[in-house]
């Protein structure tokens, strides 16, 4: 038996019934490459059942300590039942995109039964109508508890029922999987009074190991070095959320996302894709007479694992502010601002330490914590406080190769996230096999037309691609970046025909790529309509090197 850390925990104290707090992923597959064509729901159980003993949150359940008294503990579930966490369904005709949104938000916004191992995968099949995917597609919804695992982690449970050849097998345990008898109320008080005694003798070093790095933050803030990130307004997105979910997104090809990012000296693709969404949500605000002046403020996790926690379950982040420039109209010089903003924001994290968060994080109180969740929720605090951020966008890295799921080649996936009061929309960036998704889930009382905000990303895509076609910002790379840059960005390039000054953005430039199956490798791609979902050609990956994690 195992105790959660209290990061994994406090996913648990900070859930309410308008806010779970399970991440997930909207997994596309392509059946033609089984044996025979077709795959049964029974061949997808007996495969998972093989698969058991390759990542431990399958089997394992929560126990709390009475009174909450201490974090709880992970327990192999002596009455675990697979067939209780994979269900079957299918969508009615005609079976489109739009009905597959509406679908997964409704399995997104339930919350997992906390008496039972922390997850459920929903196969949905029926996706008859949704242009660009082959015939005989099927969706695997996926819910995980984020108590029970983080992007990284969560990469390690989708490994262990994916293979690269469709017609591999898993390998053996080393052993016999045995259930744990559920302890006594004594036996875990016992426990709680070792780890109470350690508490302080743990905050003291924590304490004096952090007091430098606050040393070197407030050196950095005095000298003009470091730039705090902000301030943060505030938008329908910091309200009180409500039960209900609402889920879209549009996949681009990852080629197409580096071409943005060459276009900015230093750049990264993280950059790209930030800029990407200021842009969709100033469109979005705008359209509804609610864009704020000062730039937007998201939240991006980064992972502090350690080589040697690579494979470890739960949680090990921490996370960074950065301004995605809403405020700045230019898709060029939008991008040249949020590369100057991530750069800061980098540098205040090195400054503090990445991994302090998660330090500090070991003192969550268990016993008041989940009070002061309800608290929260009950009283409409986030309705009254300034917001600390006003999205998050986490980016998943995958492999660029073919992955196989019971021998269905994997088409697409799109990212689900947790919402809670004071956030009130997530954008997680999944990338795999050449071709980069944004998605976002979102409150369904805040953002009541997902159909229109999927399009304003596509929109923004399309201009910040065509903005960045033959353009080169020298922005000197090695060069300590600013947040406040509004003007015009650093010199721009464009290929050696027009003066810099008059640069414009190319009438050729290329139009985006059409989110549906892909054809013959070097075709030039089409325009995309909203609910398209890109095909990847298992044939020939776009890219080999996986997206850059957010960090």
């Amino acid at each position: 038996m195992e105790q959660l850390s209290p990061m994994d925990a406090s996913f648990l104290y900070f859930e309410t019934a308008n806010a779970p707090m399970h991440i997930g992923a909207v997994a596309i597959y392509d059946q033609s490459t089984v044996e025979g064509g077709v795959l049964g729901f029974k061949e997808i159980l007996k495969n998972y059942e093989k698969r058991l003993h390759l990542a431990r949150a399958f089997r394992q359940r929560v126990v709390r300590v009475p009174l909450n008294l201490d974090h709880p503990y992970w327990l192999e579930d002596p009455d675990f039942d697979l067939e209780y966490h994979v269900r079957h369904i299918a969508l009615p005709r005609p079976g489109d995109w739009r009905q597959l949104c509406i679908q997964v938000a409704r399995l997104h916004a339930r919350p997992l039964d906390t008496a039972r191992p922390l997850w459920e995968f929903t196969v949905i099949e029926g996706l008859d109508n949704v242009e660009g995917l082959p015939k005989g597609s099927f969706a695997i919804v996926s819910k995980v508890h984020h108590a029970a695992i983080d992007g990284v982690s969560g990469a390690e449970m989708t490994a262990a029922i994916h293979d690269l050849a469709p017609d591999a097998t898993p390998a053996p345990p080393e052993s016999p999987w045995l259930p744990e008898r559920e302890p006594t109320a004594v036996e875990l008080l016992s426990r709680t009074t070792v780890n109470n005694v350690r508490q302080p003798f743990k905050l003291a070093r924590v304490v004096a190991e952090s007091v430098p790095a606050l040393a070197r933050v407030g050196i950095g803030l005095t000298a003009g070095k470091l730039k705090r990130v902000g301030p943060v307004p505030r938008t329908r997105f910091n309200g009180q959320v409500s039960p209900h979910r609402v889920f879209d997104g549009r996949s681009f090809r990852l080629n197409d996302i580096r071409a943005i990012k060459n276009a900015v000296e230093g750049a990264t693709v993280n950059d790209a894709v930030i800029a990407i969404i200021g842009g969709a949500l100033r469109k979005y605000l705008e359209a509804k007479n609610e864009l704020p002046k000062q730039s937007l403020i998201a939240m991006a996790p980064i992972s502090v694992r350690s080589p040697d926690q690579k494979k470890a379950a739960g949680n090990q982040v921490s996370a960074m502010s950065v301004a995605v420039r809403s405020d700045i109209a230019d898709p060029l010089d939008r991008l040249v601002a949020v590369f100057e903003s991530t750069t800061n924001s980098k540098e205040m994290t090195n400054a503090i330490g990445a991994s302090t968060l998660t330090d500090y994080s070991q003192f969550i109180p268990s016993t008041v914590a989940g009070l002061a969740a309800r608290l929260y929720t009950n009283l409409g605090i986030a309705n009254r406080i300034t917001p600390i951020f006003n999205t998050v966008i986490t980016n998943i890295p995958g492999p660029q190769i073919p992955l196989y799921m019971t021998g269905a080649r994997l088409v697409t996936q799109f990212g689900l996230g947790p919402i809670l009061d004071g956030m009130g929309i997530i954008h997680p960036v999944f990338s795999y096999c050449g071709e980069i998704t944004i998605s976002f889930t979102s409150c369904r009382e805040m953002l009541p037309d997902p159909a229109f905000y999927a399009g304003c990303i596509e929109e923004s895509f399309n201009e910040l691609l065509a903005a960045t076609k033959g353009k080169e910002v020298k922005t000197g790379a090695g060069a300590r970046a600013g947040i406040a840059r509004a003007a015009k960005p650093a010199d721009v390039v464009t290929g050696g025909k027009a003066p810099a000054g008059e640069a414009k953005p190319a009438a050729d430039a290329p139009e985006p790529k059409r989110a549906a199956a892909r054809k013959p490798a070097r075709k030039k791609a089409a325009p995309r309509s909203p609910g398209k979902v890109s095909s990847a050609n298992p044939a020939e990956p776009e890219a080999s090197a996986p997206v850059e994690a957010a960090q």
